[in-house]
């Protein structure tokens, strides 16, 4: 397992990364900011005997890598990387059928934050990375993760095409994201599946595609055409929640 060194930036994610129970080592706040989230910052990190440091907010700016760290910054002990048995393992801890997001190639740690957000919300049970050519755990992920990093595994592999034939041999098939797939609503999206969103620009590499089951498109009605790789993949997520939701009732 991969440990990355990590630095919480923002009022609501290190409040999440406190509530969630990591570790805070320790925690910088803007000196003579006394408003209720820095209240509860200033609580927490006196319940976990977490190093308070007020700081000037020049101090602040050179330690943030965001650059929108609210008065506050938060290094932790570590984000750690998930193998992709423990997120198979969190679906059968909760008797779901896995619900995996994969990325191939996603590249702007926003955009990755925003996916993993969007994963949590949707109940997915872990995304998948790879480990070449694309965003890792950053600071930047984190904050755009909204705190959802705490709680959805990411786990980062070397060959997603292998991970996807081997996650088939489990149980799981394959969706992916492609304009000049069948339009999402006609496709059955429920059982044991793993969702696949490809680069910002260059969308699933025909490699991975040719490994998936299915290609799935998202109707639009505009002028441009091309969503976000993160709102595509927020659209396509709640889909295959909507069909879950009406296979159960």
């Amino acid at each position: 397992m991969e440990e990355i060194q990590q630095k919480i930036e923002g009022r609501n994610p290190v409040i999440e990364a406190f509530r969630s129970g990591r570790t805070i080592d320790k925690v910088f706040i803007l000196d003579g900011c006394q408003d209720g989230p820095i209240r509860t910052i200033v609580r927490e990190a006196r319940k976990q005997k977490s190093i308070i440091s007020f700081v000037t907010k020049e101090r602040l700016d050179q330690l943030s890598e965001t650059h929108r760290h609210q008065g506050v910054i938060a290094m932790c002990a570590v984000y750690s990387y998930a193998e992709v048995d423990d997120i198979l393992e969190k679906a059968r801890s909760k008797g779901e059928d896995p619900f995996i997001i994969l990325l191939d190639g996603i590249e702007d740690p926003h955009n990755l934050g925003a996916i993993i957000r969007t994963a949590n919300l949707a109940g997915a049970h872990g995304v998948i990375i790879p480990k070449h050519r694309a965003a890792g755990l950053t600071a930047v992920v984190a904050r755009a993760s909204a705190g959802a990093l705490n709680y959805t595994p990411v786990a980062k592999v070397t060959n997603l095409a292998a991970t996807i034939e081997d996650l088939k041999k489990q149980g799981l098939w394959f969706v992916c994201a492609d304009m000049g797939g069948e339009v999402m609503y006609r496709q059955n999206l429920t059982g044991p599946i793993g969702l696949v969103i490809g680069n910002e620009g260059d969308g699933v590499s025909r490699m991975i595609r040719e490994k998936c089951d299915l290609t799935a498109s998202i109707p639009m009605r505009g002028d441009i055409d091309s969503l976000n790789a993160s709102v595509a993949a927020g659209v396509l997520a709640f889909e295959i929640v909507r069909q879950r939701m009406a296979r159960e009732k």
